[in-house]
């Protein structure tokens, strides 16, 4: 890559060592003459917990103290510890060497990207709502989130830096990073800088914001005159290391150290066979039980099915669905005529249906020429196979029973409801969660037709479901691009948004938003008074509405087997572990 030359003459404007001794030797002991100005003992609250830089502390004893001084429920990080393994060794049954990596990126050889990166616009943070959105994306990648007024605090001061990631085309944040200029921080005499929780979403980021977030943070510490950015990544983080790797990052010998934590487990303690090969249903649950101790039996990981065991008692799950729901509750909700009948009798409200064979549809037909549409459906049936959305006329219907009847010789007819299609997960007689599932849908970029804009969308949605979900690019994806008034050759213009599937259904491209907060009282106790009417322990409701907050809702049906890995940051996890093991529970 070439670079700007340089001009003759120039100084920097921050004098700083060549090569660093400090955080690169950590098996040498400093001078007191490269310590001067640096604060000791430096520990920094970032929210989600403590940052302890370890080539501060001149007594090690002093840096095991501040390690067990970790809050419960957060992730405390020690960099830069001087001889790691004798640390770990005054404290070995409570600290362990964090199996990460630390790069390092060398500021005074940086050299900005030519191009800019298309449909993204990285920012600082403005508002603690920022922070709000921040921990969300921290709760979709899995990581410890943060107090935002902590955040917001921390910003607010010259040490820290929050950037966020705005989509171009939707004004929507999709990324995030935190850095930390040291010199600020603690008077570093080696001018360094630190990166820190870079995470993108997965599924809404455009291609190229985990880079744009880094390049940004570090031209701000190259406009400071900083040394160098440093970092740590988990050793099997393939993708992140070669981002790193393209953008001049190399490997030092700085470690990480931490606790010995419920959170940490994975990374000290040995997983159990077959738990790589889960779906992220089923791995979800494995990791809050691995969390609390409990033992985690993979049984069959191809099907999500595991084996839960505390002391004596062990509980066989297949991913959200246990042996604590039984066979007539199993029953009552497959059946979605016989779930239609509890609901009725239980006072919950229900669309209008009727039931359909093959060569009689005349009480279907009636009740379409009543309503004006109608939704299709098996009777018996999961994951949104063989529904048709939108029936208005007798050779439509005749169709969509057709195809209804290639999955359950039973089939359903019922009025379409317009309003927004609501799940609510109820857990032990509780909502724990409540998100709104949208149908799949693209956004132009003014340069991409449709039918790219589809495949694209659809890598991200599957890559951030570990292959769960995609947008099937078939006829019904063109019938409904149709109607929204395009073909699937056509380039919307920046920020169009396009319908592209009739069903929210997640395997078939939906998304979801979380709505708990938004929830209204009489839905909730509608939805409890379903789950107890059908004797289910855990159980995910569907509704129709036509506003969250609002009291209006039909209910649709239930799912004896709801997904939780798709309700973050609600803790749903939490909860389904609470109920197999309540003598597990947090306090």
């Amino acid at each position: 890559m070439s670079g700007t030359p340089r001009v003759a003459g120039h100084r920097r404007r921050t004098p700083v060592a060549s090569a660093p001794a400090i955080t690169s030797r950590s098996w040498k002991q400093p001078s007191e003459h490269q310590l001067q100005g640096m604060q000791t003992d430096v520990v920094l609250d970032l929210g989600w917990g403590r940052l302890i830089f370890g080539q501060t502390f001149p007594d090690l004893r002093d840096l095991v103290d501040a390690l067990r001084a970790e809050e419960t429920g957060e992730r405390d990080i020690c960099i830069y510890p001087r001889d790691p393994h004798v640390l770990v060794g005054l404290a070995p049954d409570e600290l362990f060497i964090d199996p990460s990596y630390t790069y390092r990126l060398d500021l005074h050889r940086y050299r900005p990207r030519s191009e800019l990166i298309r449909g993204v616009f990285v920012r600082t943070v403005t508002s603690q709502a920022d922070m709000d959105r921040i921990n969300a994306i921290y709760a979709v990648n899995g990581m410890v989130t943060g107090d935002a007024g902590v955040m917001w605090a921390n910003h607010r001061t010259r040490p820290f830096t929050y950037l966020v990631a705005e989509d171009r085309r939707t004004g929507t944040i999709v990324g995030t990073v935190t850095g930390v200029d040291h010199q600020l921080a603690f008077g570093d005499p080696e001018g360094g800088t630190s990166l820190w929780c870079l995470a993108v979403h997965a599924q809404d980021a455009p291609p190229g914001t985990g880079e744009a977030l880094v390049r940004v943070l570090a031209e701000r510490y190259v406009g400071r005159g900083r040394a160098y950015l440093d970092l740590s990544v988990m050793h099997d983080n393939a993708g992140a290391i070669l981002l790193y790797r393209k953008l001049g990052f190399t490997r030092v010998a700085a470690v990480c150290v931490k606790r010995k934590n419920p959170i940490n487990t994975p990374l000290f303690a040995a997983r159990p066979p077959g738990l790589e090969q889960l779906n992220p249903y089923a791995r979800i649950i494995a990791d809050e039980a691995l969390r609390r101790g409990i033992r985690v039996e993979v049984t069959d990981p191809e099907w999500g099915e595991m084996r839960l065991s505390v002391g004596g008692r062990s509980v066989l799950t297949l991913e959200s669905l246990s042996e604590f729901t039984s066979a007539v509750a199993l029953s009552r909700c497959d059946d979605k005529r016989v779930t239609r009948r509890i609901m009725e009798r239980a006072g919950v409200r229900v669309a209008r249906g009727a039931v359909a064979a093959e060569g009689d549809l005349a009480a279907a037909a009636a009740l379409m020429r009543e309503v004006g549409a109608v939704v299709v459906k098996p009777a018996r049936g999961e994951q949104g196979r063989g529904i048709t959305v939108g029936v208005t006329d007798d050779a439509g219907l005749a169709r969509a029973v057709d195809h209804a009847l290639q999955f359950c010789p039973d089939v359903l007819v019922e009025e379409l409801v317009e309003g927004d299609d609501l799940r609510v997960i109820v857990i032990d007689r509780q909502v724990v969660a409540a998100a709104v599932r949208r149908p799949a849908e693209v956004v132009g970029d003014g340069r991409s037709p449709v039918a790219q804009l589809v495949r694209a969308t659809s890598r991200r949605r599957e890559r951030a479901t570990d292959g769960e979900s995609r947008i099937p690019l078939d006829d019904i994806t063109a019938e409904v691009v149709a109607e929204a008034g395009w073909t699937m050759d056509d380039v919307p213009p920046n920020g169009e948004r396009i319908q592209v599937r009739r069903t929210a259904n997640l395997h078939t491209g939906g998304t979801i938003e979380d709505v708990t907060e938004r929830l209204h009282p009489e839905i909730a106790q509608a939805s409890v008074r379903a789950a107890t009417e059908l004797g289910i322990p855990v159980t995910g409701l569907d509704f129709l509405v036509p506003d969250v907050g609002g009291p209006d809702y039909v209910f649709i049906e239930a799912n004896e087997r709801p997904g939780l890995a798709n309700h973050e940051p609600q803790p749903v996890a939490e909860r389904f572990v609470d109920l197999l093991f309540p003598e597990t529970r947090r306090r």
